[in-house]
């Protein structure tokens, strides 16, 4: 009989052992799991201007898909953020792609032309007043993007020489979630 109660003890010991490290290991593996999610898709971003009014709004904060652009380019319309050199300190930007690669853009009488063709909003922006260096036809080399902030004229992006034509190694990613402020908590 002792022998029996001698054996149940150590199995169940054993069963328990195993239940603890089939816990830990478990933990662990969820922990590691939410840092890569964490390192590849939760990079924030706050947006510092009013350039992306009335669609989001300056001191607002978002979640940024930075793994998404390893696997595919930004697609004419993506809210991205970026910076305007490969410096990692540079500051960050959130402006919305307007042209990709090999597209040739011009603003003409507050109309933007992409390939000769009006490029047709998808949401209501004001009419560009200040064309800048688009005034005259720009052609996208096969690593640049033309960005416009949805606030037109009250936006330094593309148009203008201290942000110029975005190059993809710039790019941070794409702009997926809003976390900040609560009443805008949603996806992009």
């Amino acid at each position: 009989m002792e022998v029996n109660l001698r054996y149940l003890r150590d199995y169940f010991a054993q069963t328990k052992l195993k239940k603890v490290l089939v816990w830990v290991l478990q933990i662990g593996l969820t922990i590691g799991l939410a840092a890569l999610l964490s390192i590849m898709f939760c990079q924030t971003a706050v947006l510092q201007e009013g350039s992306m009014d009335p669609s989001f709004s300056a001191g607002d904060k978002f979640l940024v898909n930075r793994a998404v652009y390893r696997i595919a380019s930004p697609k004419q319309g993506d809210v991205i953020a970026f910076r305007t050199s490969a410096d990692e300190k540079a500051s960050t930007h959130i402006k919305r792609v307007v042209a990709v690669p090999g597209d040739t853009v011009q603003i003409v009488d507050g109309n933007i032309l992409i390939n000769g063709e009006t490029y047709v909003e998808q949401r209501d922006v004001p009419k560009i007043v200040n064309a800048g260096l688009a005034e005259d036809p720009i052609t996208l080399a096969s690593d640049e993007y033309f960005v416009l902030g949805d606030n037109r004229n009250s936006s330094v992006d593309s148009r203008f020489a201290d942000v110029g034509n975005v190059k993809k190694d710039y790019i941070i990613g794409k702009l997926w979630f809003v976390i900040s402020p609560m009443s805008k908590l949603g996806f992009v």
